[in-house]
């Protein structure tokens, strides 16, 4: 066997060596030493980084599907989603200046990405009650200034004042899932929430939480994660809590005079070989009524 993964085209070994180092690469592909229980552990912790650099770039795209499909964001938080996007860009602007491989940081760029349309799409379709379609394009605009100021300013400041950043992304964390717990417990709804995104989000915070030992060993990004997951998971115990109870919020909310054709169809169908009886109402009997001039007529008795 080793005959064989001593002699592998030279792209395959390129991209292995790539990925995994010279070292663990001619030890577990080429000599296949499966005791090797360091380059085990960094392979696998590779592995996982790029699975979850794939997902985290797909993870929020069912979120924005469901916004747009349903041309409304009830049931979103905007300053949840406003403090989750920092937090992503801090983790991504810290990640990248430090220099730690990109498969341990790059789904907090994607997520970045996807979570600020999402931020402006919630900004796009408000809820009703906080509808002002005259205030709709200033708030894009300033929403729109505001994320490409954030992310130059965290290109361009020094590591000493990331890292303080990059230390409060662990409250930003806790205060950005919080109005969103907040107000799926008041409304005993998730709403527009993709169960996709909460579950995607448990799983890359379980697997973040093992990379980051293995590869990178700072303690503030792995207590970020671990506070991350504990949130996560209060959101998903949430959805499974509050399922369906948006079919019950939507039973019988049809506008008055309006029917779906499905219901049209079944009207119809009904109505075929029935007969109608109509039944003319009669005319009031009339009433007597005094005369004109008010008098009764009485029999005179002598």
């Amino acid at each position: 066997m080793t005959a064989v993964t001593q002699n592998l085209p030279k792209f395959i070994s390129d991209l292995g060596i790539s990925i995994i180092g010279e070292k663990c690469y001619s030890s577990l592909v080429k000599n296949l030493n499966v005791g090797d229980v360091d380059c085990l552990k960094y392979s696998l912790s590779k592995g996982l980084g790029i699975g979850i650099v794939v997902g985290g770039s797909i993870m929020k795209v069912p979120q924005l599907l469901l916004i747009l499909s349903g041309r409304s964001a009830r049931g979103l938080s905007l300053p949840a989603y406003v403090l989750e996007t920092l937090a992503y860009a801090i983790t991504a602007a810290y990640s990248y200046r430090n220099e730690f491989p990109f498969s341990t940081y790059g789904e907090n760029l994607f997520l970045t990405i996807q979570n600020t349309i999402i931020t402006l799409l919630i900004i796009y379709f408000p809820s009703p009650s906080l509808r002002n379609v005259q205030a709709i394009g200033p708030q894009l605009a300033i929403a729109s200034a505001a994320s490409v100021v954030s992310a130059v300013a965290l290109y361009i400041l020094p590591k000493d004042i990331l890292s303080l950043l990059q230390m409060a992304t662990l409250p930003l964390s806790l205060f950005s899932k919080l109005p969103q717990i907040m107000q799926n417990a008041r409304a005993q709804s998730t709403g527009q929430l993709s169960a996709f995104a909460v579950v995607s989000q448990i799983v890359g915070c379980l697997a973040r939480l093992f990379t980051t030992a293995t590869e990178v060993g700072d303690l503030i990004v792995t207590a970020g994660f671990a506070l991350a997951l504990v949130l996560n998971l209060v959101l998903g115990a949430q959805m499974w809590m509050y399922w369906g109870n948006d079919h019950r919020e939507d039973f019988g909310k049809t506008q008055i005079g309006s029917l779906s054709e499905k219901e049209k169809e079944d009207w119809a169908s009904e109505r075929q070989g029935r007969v109608d009886v109509v039944v003319t109402p009669k005319s009031p009997v009339p009433r007597h009524t005094a005369s004109p001039s008010g008098r009764k007529w009485a029999r005179k008795v002598d």
